[in-house]
């Protein structure tokens, strides 16, 4: 009689313990966790990343110590004399290869496509496209005056009012919630998040934004990152993205710090470039990458040519003779992890190679440089 009672609580306490570890495995496979990743990494500004976005950053930081990766603005989108077509790609014509990175834009979340036209559905196909590949998103945001209505460009004040408090702040949490579901969207079909780099207002030591140095304080600009970051991490639970910052053309350290949100809140030092038109600009392009990429190594993070490029590049060996020149001026300049031309939007509007271009055989030059990578040259980015 008692063997037969302490039989039946046995087996009534290993049902209770199959019960308790099925509820963690369900916990940890819902959607807004980490993937299932047990471990806190103390690197990045997401404690809880994924495995997967921790290992985009652990592999980034290695390659960069031997290459630069080539990256191009809506690649898969659209090119010179094409639009959305399976497979097409300029940078794929001219050399034979994809890019390892490619950039896309949240502007105009609200609407079916993004202000350049690219549909959010589609772009959310070649995301997983490129993930499925090997290659690597970053993704920027050109987003409306939360004030006024209008682009990114109108500089109206309105940083303020969207900060705790502001009279237009839930609205803009709004825009946010809309970002975050698109993000949260971002899986492959196995359920798993495709890291993504998110460049949260860039080129903000400029003014042509809202969120620009003539139209913000110092202190509210970085409470604007502060309040997106935590959105994005603790309020809806993201864990896979990387968080970039991108000031345009600095010089030094000061001026890249003068608007910095701080190092627990910065994954990837970034710096946009569009001053690359003459030779004596090479050099001052080079110093510059010294400073973001010491600036990154002294602080355990990456640094990334984030934006560069020319508008209707007229110089047939700019690829080699003005970028790839720049990026080799130094020892330190040669660690940034990438360096992503703008879009190709028309042949009068474009930074990246096409076929017939007079830089496209330049731009093979460039391709089979030992030091630029680009997507088939990649090793398992992910794991």
């Amino acid at each position: 009689m008692i063997c037969g009672k302490v039989y039946y609580q046995m087996i009534y306490l290993i049902l209770i313990i199959g019960v308790i570890i099925a509820g963690c495995s369900k916990k940890a496979s819902e959607p807004g966790e980490n993937n299932g990743n047990p471990e806190i990494n103390d690197m990045l500004v997401d404690t809880l990343a994924t495995i997967e976005t921790v290992a985009l950053f652990k592999n980034l930081k290695t390659i960069a110590a031997t290459k630069v990766l080539f990256g191009h603005q809506d690649d898969l989108a659209y090119g010179i004399g094409w639009v959305a077509e399976p497979g097409r790609s300029d940078v794929k014509e001219v050399c034979g290869d994809y890019p390892a990175v490619y950039g896309w834009d949240l502007g105009d979340i609200q609407n079916p496509a993004n202000l350049d036209g690219v549909n959010f559905n589609q772009m959310r196909g070649w995301i997983k496209e490129v993930f499925n590949r090997g290659g690597i998103n970053t993704i920027s945001m050109h987003l409306d005056n939360p004030v006024t209505n209008n682009d990114a460009w109108d500089n109206t004040p309105a940083v303020a009012a969207i900060l705790p408090g502001g009279n237009r702040h839930e609205s803009y949490l709004h825009t946010l919630e809309l970002i975050a579901n698109f993000l949260k969207s971002l899986k492959t079909d196995e359920n798993t998040y495709i890291p993504i780099i998110l460049r949260l207002y860039h080129e903000h030591n400029h003014s042509w934004a809202w969120w620009g140095a003539n139209s913000c304080t110092v202190e509210d600009y970085n409470a604007l990152w502060h309040m997106t970051v935590e959105y994005f991490r603790d309020t809806q639970k993201i864990h896979h993205l990387l968080y970039a910052i991108s000031p345009q053309e600095i010089n030094s350290e000061a001026e890249y710090l003068e608007r910095y949100p701080g190092d627990e809140y910065v994954d990837v030092l970034g710096m946009d470039y569009y001053l690359l038109w003459n030779l004596s600009d090479v050099p001052r392009l080079g110093s510059a990458l010294r400073v973001i990429a010491v600036m990154a190594e002294q602080r355990g993070k990456i640094s990334a040519l984030t934006e560069v490029g020319i508008d209707q590049n007229p110089y047939a060996n700019w690829w080699t003779d003005y970028l790839l020149a720049s990026i080799k001026q130094n020892s330190d300049s040669q660690k940034i992890a990438w360096a992503l031309v703008w879009r190709n939007a028309r042949t009068d509007h474009f930074f990246g190679p096409y076929p017939g271009h007079i830089s496209a055989g330049n731009f093979v030059k460039f391709y089979n440089d030992p030091l630029t990578a680009f997507e088939s040259d990649l090793p398992e980015m992910y794991e």
